[in-house]
């Protein structure tokens, strides 16, 4: 079969696309062969060998990937075999890449879900990893139509569910990108209003179109400079949930680092959202994982939300990663066998 394979820590160029070994499913596990493949940043990030990344380096060689949907096309030992021949998704587990940048990949039956009708594999691959997290997110808060919600990234795979959960909720949605033509994606998926973060003028702008309303809850994905205005525009008793910051690597970006002192006397909360935060909030473990999958891909299949997707080959996966890394995407980055 044709695979992505690592075959030593660095640049995106090292990403390998070649022929190796197709995989064979062991004791309660299948194979599929794949039609999606999702990248993330967390996939850059073992690729490029960062020592402070959320998980552990692999050995190497390896084939990244950790979101995967296509068709099962063989069974291990003592595996369900009404699973042959159905169309399916499944999250490989995090931790270590899972072997997703594959023609074929294998993953245990338990962690496989059918997908919905009328669904699509890479709009699968969106919900399962990236759906499931902002659904999570979410959780941390209860939105209103009282809320004014500012999204960070609003034109990333994340951001762009929040902003719209957000506007479902009823909640007044603004919505931060790079650029005209992702402020132009923000305010497609509903903001109420999409402004480019790389205006400095920004925040004024935000704060005469919101006509003196107070921020009530910024989810922030970037950090950085953008994250630290938005939260200025937060009112008391407002919420800081922090997802990710992908400014980092950016002049003055990064998580913000922010003074309890200052927090305290504008009551505003500011706290991570990820790993074991939203673990222990829903339940631990694979089981509340697996919740939040089956919710994301019904929320989609119902047309709920519509998650943003952009594909690239899967001999191209080198170039998803560049565009990755410098924020030249739009949604869930997808490869393509």
């Amino acid at each position: 079969m044709n695979a992505v394979r690592l075959h030593a820590f660095g640049p995106a160029e090292n990403l390998a696309y070649e022929r190796t070994e197709a995989p064979v499913p062991g004791p309660g596990q299948v194979r599929i062969a794949v039609r999606a493949a999702g990248v993330h940043l967390v996939d850059a990030a073992l690729r490029a060998g960062d020592p402070n990344g959320p998980y552990a380096l692999p050995e190497l060689p390896v084939v990244p990937g950790r979101e995967v949907a296509g068709i099962v096309d063989a069974l291990g030992e003592g595996t369900d075999p009404a699973w042959l021949g159905r169309r399916v998704v499944a999250h490989l587990g995090a931790g270590v890449p899972g072997g997703g940048y594959a023609e074929l990949a294998v993953t245990d039956a338990e962690r496989l879900h059918e997908i919905p009708e009328g669904l699509g594999e890479d709009q699968a691959i969106a919900m399962i990893g990236t759906g499931r997290t902002a659904l999570g997110i979410l959780g941390f808060t209860e939105l209103t139509e009282d809320d004014v919600v500012i999204v960070t990234a609003a034109a990333g795979g994340i951001g762009s569910l929040l902003v719209q959960y957000a506007r479902n909720a009823g909640a007044t949605v603004v919505g931060l990108a790079g650029g005209p033509a992702k402020v132009r994606q923000v305010s497609a998926l509903g903001a109420d209003h999409a402004l480019d973060y790389n205006d400095p003028e920004w925040a004024e702008r935000a704060r005469t179109a919101l006509w003196g309303k107070s921020v009530t809850v910024v989810f922030d994905g970037v950090g950085g400079p953008a994250a630290r205005a938005a939260v200025d525009l937060l009112g008391p008793g407002g919420q800081h949930l922090v997802f990710g910051w992908s400014a980092r690597g950016i002049t003055g970006g990064g998580p913000l680092d922010l003074d309890p002192d200052w927090l305290a006397e504008r009551g505003i909360t500011s706290r991570s959202v990820l790993g074991p935060a939203m673990l222990a909030r829903f339940g631990g473990g694979q089981t509340g994982l697996r919740r939040l999958e089956e919710e994301s891909l019904a929320q989609a299949a119902a047309g709920k939300v519509v998650p943003a997707v952009q594909r690239f080959p899967l001999a191209e996966a080198a170039a998803a990663h560049k565009a990755l890394e410098t924020r030249a995407t739009v949604g869930k980055v997808v490869l393509v066998p």
